[in-house]
């Protein structure tokens, strides 16, 4: 499984992905699902993926070398705003997905996937979008500045509760990071190590990135200090 959640702020993009893949519990292995594209000064571009590996790694590969292709007019890097990058995205997603299903049918099985996409083009706005399997997509807006793919419903209520629009990047980067703690303790086909990377707005590159590791220190604190603040919250409260 995965788990994978992007923050639309007025301050840029927040995103962090796992990189846990499993196929059964005896079959678990390590993948990026968080891929960053850029031209500095034109436009920063981010994308996470969740579900069959086949998929993403089918999508990812076709839109790296429609990139490499002068003349592509599905390079992602030559589309003229991020609302087209979202069409591009969820048009290679439906044809890899329609291919790769044909296939699996035969056999009884079945695959699927989904995509984050976010960034900004120098002249455009900062935008963020949820491309589902079939290619279509909702946006991320300022009543729900936030998206989540994979096994989100652990992660979501601390951002329900914390992240608005004006949330600093710093709090921001807390936010999701506590999110992952949560998901990583409910569901373990969610693992370490996690991608995290910022991009700021009107920067037209990517900012911040990082690997955080199993034997992280700083996020073995974090993760220890929210356990003790619910513990201490919880005890706090009188019943009803």
């Amino acid at each position: 499984m995965t788990y994978c959640v992007g923050l639309l702020l007025d301050a840029g993009v927040v995103l962090l992905s796992d990189t846990r893949t499993n196929a059964g519990l005896d079959n678990i292995a390590t993948y990026r699902k968080m891929f960053l594209f850029e031209q500095p000064g034109d436009r920063a571009i981010g994308i996470m993926t969740a579900g069959s590996l086949s998929i993403t790694q089918t999508v990812m590969a076709r839109l790296a070398d429609a990139n490499e292709e002068p003349d592509n007019d599905r390079s992602i890097l030559r589309a003229p705003t991020m609302l087209q990058v979202a069409e591009l995205v969820g048009a290679t997603l439906s044809d890899v997905t329609s291919d790769v299903k044909s296939k699996m049918e035969r056999m009884s099985q079945n695959a699927t996937a989904s995509m984050i996409v976010a960034g900004q083009r120098k002249g455009g706005p900062m935008r963020m979008f949820l491309i589902y399997p079939e290619g279509n997509f909702i946006e991320a807006t300022a009543d729900t500045p936030f998206l989540q793919i994979g096994e989100h419903k652990y992660g979501k209520p601390i951002l329900d509760r914390v992240i608005e629009p004006g949330t600093s990047l710093g709090d921001a980067e807390k936010a999701v990071l506590l999110s992952m703690d949560s998901t990583l303790r409910s569901n373990l086909s969610v693992g370490m190590p996690l991608d995290f990377a910022v991009i700021e707005a009107d920067a037209f590159q990517i900012g911040r990135t990082r690997r955080i590791e199993a034997d992280d220190e700083g996020f073995a604190r974090m993760s220890a200090a929210w356990s003790e603040a619910l513990r201490n919250a919880f005890q706090e409260i009188d019943p009803i």
